[in-house]
């Protein structure tokens, strides 16, 4: 069965949360139209998500093995777990929905934490003759980034300014995953006026975004 990982960064509940409300109505309307999905969802302001310690690897992005494991405290052991975890989960999916508001031109810094718990080497990349190589474009497999914004920035200006869009781009591509959305919710501005004016608008462009899916 085909899975969609929804990876949520936001403290505030759906409802107040311009990112979150965007990105539920996509997976209900992509669940319309494809049903042999299910849906796994990591709330990173909810789920515990491991800060990397030195002795959890055995070289750069390699968690070390279980017989090293074994040597280890019991909370450093449940951390390793909880890495090896969320790291089979995403590379078991197929399509991937983050959402996030855009905070300081870039993102929350719990999606930072949990980017680093799934980059590993041998799983997500590898560093086979010195050389960095993503390891998931072994399926076709998509990733939308649904952001909201306060404001509106020019198309001209984005490279600059939009800098925690671009990051999770690269960084997917850099894993082997090269289709990659993007779904801003622009403007929501500081009246409820304004923001549900900036969420309508970027719904309007769901259906095309399902569209371009491929797995």
């Amino acid at each position: 069965m085909n899975k969609l990982l929804y990876i949520s960064v936001n403290s505030k509940p759906e409802e107040l949360s311009a990112s979150k409300t965007v990105a539920k109505e996509l997976i209900n309307r992509f669940l319309e139209k494809n049903k042999d999905f299910v849906v796994e969802e990591v709330d990173l302001y909810k789920e515990h998500i491991p800060r990397l310690e030195y002795q959890y690897f055995e070289k750069r992005n390699c968690v070390v093995d279980e017989s090293d494991t074994k040597k280890l405290n019991d909370k450093d052991q449940r951390e390793i777990k909880k890495i090896r975890s969320l790291c089979n989960q995403f590379i078991s999916s197929n399509v991937y929905i983050i959402a996030a508001p855009m905070w300081s031109l870039s993102f929350p810094a719990p999606l930072k934490e949990y980017i680093d718990c799934i980059m590993q080497d041998q799983k997500t990349i590898s560093f086979d003759n010195g050389k960095p190589e993503g390891l998931l474009n072994d399926n076709p497999r998509t990733v939308v980034y649904v952001q909201s914004s306060g404001g509106h920035i020019p198309w001209l200006l984005k490279p600059a300014m939009n800098k925690g869009l671009s990051y999770v781009e690269d960084i997917m591509k850099f894993m082997g995953i090269k289709k990659f959305e993007e779904l801003l919710v622009d403007g929501t501005g500081f009246s409820e006026k304004e923001k549900k004016e900036a969420i309508n608008k970027a719904c309007e462009k769901i259906d095309y975004i399902i569209d371009s899916i491929k797995f």
